[in-house]
């Protein structure tokens, strides 16, 4: 039984050419995250900062790949990608928000990257 009521993961597979992260949650739910997605969404510290306004839009990440995935502890993986950044810890928390809000926090880094003159590469 998992320590926190939060979603708890069944399943965590790389996928697609590590091109993506397929998580199964025991509620059912179900989410194919894109490396990109996870990439530019780091929750470390590097691309959140320490407030909010201080998050950093990356760009270039369109062929990033997921180099590994390692579980931490009982509550979290860290992903390694392929272009060397691996400091985010990804909590089983996260993982379901990202997955319920991909659509909504993508099209946000989409529309940044514009603001910014920046390109997904």
């Amino acid at each position: 039984m998992p320590a926190t009521s939060g979603p708890w993961p069944t399943e965590l597979r790389v996928v697609n050419e590590r091109h993506a992260l397929a998580v199964t949650f025991e509620d059912g739910a179900k989410f194919t995250l894109p490396a990109e997605y996870l990439r530019v969404e780091s929750p470390s510290a590097e691309v959140q900062g320490h407030q909010p306004e201080e998050k950093i839009t990356v760009a270039g990440k369109r062929s990033v790949r997921i180099a590994q995935v390692e579980p931490v502890g009982n509550y979290a993986v860290r992903i390694q990608f392929d272009d060397g950044h691996g400091t985010g810890l990804y909590t089983w928390d996260l993982l379901y928000n990202y997955g319920v809000n991909q659509d909504e926090k993508f099209g946000a880094y989409l529309k940044a990257l514009e603001a910014q003159g920046l390109s997904r590469g």
